[in-house]
């Protein structure tokens, strides 16, 4: 219930703001539609999900290679002296961590696929904010929102939509 409180009133206080400042212009953009339209985006998501398909893999056979050890160890360790027992132990405990590491490593929130997400998508998310920008300084918007973010937009006009004049500026017109 404060969930659609908070909602309601920050769409309250939008309506508020606009009322007052009507002489500005607005606009709205679908990013997911923008980016469906752009090539680029959708190789660089292939890609992305080759790299972290293959870096699954990598963590998953250090996973297998712990759990063979592991099975291993169980049905050996009636035969194990306790040395033997504790070496087994901590080379289980080692590949378990290596997986986890590797895994950290690759996926982490400042892991290699985040990295890789950064180099493959900021150069294109900057294009069409470029493109935006250039939009709203000819048209004179100074607010523009995205459609596909999930606000709290209840209606908007069709008219105000500039996703098609974005993706023309961009070089991707339908």
């Amino acid at each position: 219930m404060k969930k659609a409180m908070k909602k309601y009133l920050l769409t309250l206080m939008v309506l508020v703001a606009s009322t007052a400042a009507h002489a500005q212009k607005f606009a709205l953009v679908d990013m997911e539609y923008i980016l469906k339209n752009v090539p680029a985006y959708e190789r660089a998501n292939e890609q992305l999900n080759q790299v972290s398909k293959k870096w699954e893999g990598e963590v998953t056979a250090l996973l297998n290679e712990a759990e063979t050890l592991y099975k291993k160890y169980q049905s050996e360790s009636v035969f194990l002296s306790d040395a033997q027992k504790t070496k087994a132990e901590e080379a289980i405990m080692a590949k378990e961590k290596e997986a986890s590491d590797l895994k950290k490593k690759y996926f982490g929130s400042e892991g290699e696929l985040y990295k890789k997400r950064q180099s493959l998508l900021a150069p294109i998310q900057d294009e069409i904010y470029n493109a935006v920008k250039d939009i709203s300084d000819q048209k004179g918007y100074q607010l523009v929102l995205d459609r596909a973010s999930g606000g709290n937009i209840i209606f908007a006009s069709p008219k105000i939509d500039i996703s098609e004049e974005v993706l023309q500026k961009l070089g991707y017109a339908n």
